[in-house]
């Protein structure tokens, strides 16, 4: 594909769209019965699932579904400063200046007499400015609803910003290594037959914490790991289903040996 078309779009061919979407926006909300009745609370859940959709196409490298769905959630964001500018709370004029007005601070190494000559004095700069703003805390820009996961990685990450963290690799896969002999000593005895769930639990979270900060380290999204991985289950137990079912029998009704003998064959074929 050549991409120079893209990359050399006119500047006033790309504010010409943006326009055409503010237009359209006007429309529909002044003509379209399901867009007039929308407001900023009812538009919340459709945005994260548009969110999660970017995402699913982002992890399949599907350009066009990418492009798509960056449209749906942009639609989103002009939907938002419709409705506020409805409010007289603030247009989309003013999210947009007030985002570069953001980014202009807090690049001070751009903008500024500040220097920065790696992403990490960037990052560190970035989280000390925040706390310029009024933030108490450097993890105070965490989510409190962001999936567990995800916000494991964020704390880790601002938590590095301020300087707290590990020296290299292996002193974090020393810690995944103590965390996982306490977990395997608490809760995987012969001899230990009640478990207390709540500190198995606890346990478990401090196992899960410390391999996704060794993600970190080996420069591995945890997050896209997983959803990797869950693809791929869910491509093999498909097969699995696809080939009981060609050969007249359940899953139910087969032994573990038995299904592992296709779930092998789909390893072999993906």
């Amino acid at each position: 594909m050549d991409t120079t078309q893209f990359a050399d779009t006119p500047r006033g061919e790309q504010l010409k769209a943006f326009d055409r979407l503010l237009d359209i926006m006007e429309e529909l909300r002044e003509k379209c019965p399901w867009d007039r009745k929308q407001t900023i609370d009812s538009l919340r859940h459709l945005t994260i699932e548009e969110t999660y959709e970017l995402s699913d196409a982002i992890i399949r490298q599907d350009m066009q579904e990418i492009k798509k769905e960056i449209g749906d959630i942009m639609l989103h964001l002009v939907f938002y400063s419709k409705i506020a500018s409805e409010l007289n709370a603030f247009n989309v004029a003013d999210v947009l200046n007030t985002l570069c007005e953001k980014l202009i601070f807090r690049h001070p190494h751009i903008y500024g007499d500040t220097y920065a000559s790696t992403e990490e004095e960037v990052k560190r700069n970035w989280e000390q400015l925040k706390l310029k703003e009024g933030n108490k805390s450097v993890l105070g820009g965490v989510p409190a609803s962001l999936p567990a996961l995800i916000k494991a990685m964020r704390i880790q990450e601002k938590a590095r910003g301020a300087g707290f963290d590990w020296d290299n690799k292996s002193q974090v896969w020393e810690k995944v290594q103590e965390e996982l002999q306490e977990f395997q000593a608490e809760f995987n005895s012969e001899n230990n037959t009640t478990i207390d769930k709540e500190k198995a639990t606890a346990e478990f979270g401090d196992v899960l914490f410390s391999l996704i900060n060794f993600s970190r380290f080996i420069d591995i999204n945890p997050e896209e790991a997983l959803e990797k991985t869950n693809l791929k289950f869910i491509d093999r137990f498909k097969y699995l289903e696809t080939e009981v079912a060609k050969a007249g029998r359940k899953l139910q009704d087969m032994s573990l040996e038995e299904m592992d003998f296709y779930w092998n064959k789909a390893k072999e074929g993906k």
